[in-house]
């Protein structure tokens, strides 16, 4: 009876972590148009050529011309929100019913994601973070750190009151 009590308190955990990551994902996204419409800045180019890369290290064929720029358009987005509900998941999981503070699990769900991000785009070739400068970073670090507050946030409201830091 307890073992099944656990499994149920993971999967619980890594839903309720899913849902903070896909807040966080919508955050991450409004600070970044925000971001945009404030100083009027071209929409990033670097989801759609990660979904470009991610397609050709695969094998996949997106398809001729047009088609294929439009699906990776598509997919751009969709691997960032991927990215953030997994993240949140995973979260979830390993956090299960500890009381993590909230300047903690903020820095944990943001920088992690940011981490995985990046790091995935420097692999893949389509940036080096070693050449940005610093309103590169802080381009970068102002959505991350949104979306690490607004998923802890979530994450804080959704857990029983007892696993509230």
């Amino acid at each position: 009876m307890r073992a099944a009590s656990a499994v149920d308190g993971a999967i619980a955990g890594a839903v309720d972590g899913a849902i903070a990551g896909a807040v966080g994902s919508a955050v991450l996204n409004a600070v970044s148009y925000l971001d945009m419409a404030l100083r009027a800045r071209p929409a990033s180019s670097t989801p759609e050529s990660v979904a470009g890369r991610l397609a050709d290290v695969t094998h996949v064929d997106l398809g001729p011309g047009d088609e294929a720029a439009n699906r990776r358009s598509g997919l751009g987005p969709l691997l960032g929100y991927a990215t953030g509900i997994a993240a949140g998941a995973a979260f979830g999981l390993l956090a299960g019913h500890r009381r993590i503070p909230l300047p903690l699990a903020t820095v944990l769900l943001g920088g992690g994601v940011m981490a995985t991000s990046d790091g995935s785009m420097t692999v893949l070739g389509v940036t080096d973070p070693r050449t940005w400068r610093r309103a590169d970073w802080v381009s970068d670090l102002i959505p991350h750190l949104a979306y690490g507050l607004s998923a802890a946030a979530t994450w804080r409201r959704l857990r029983p009151a007892s696993a509230r830091g």
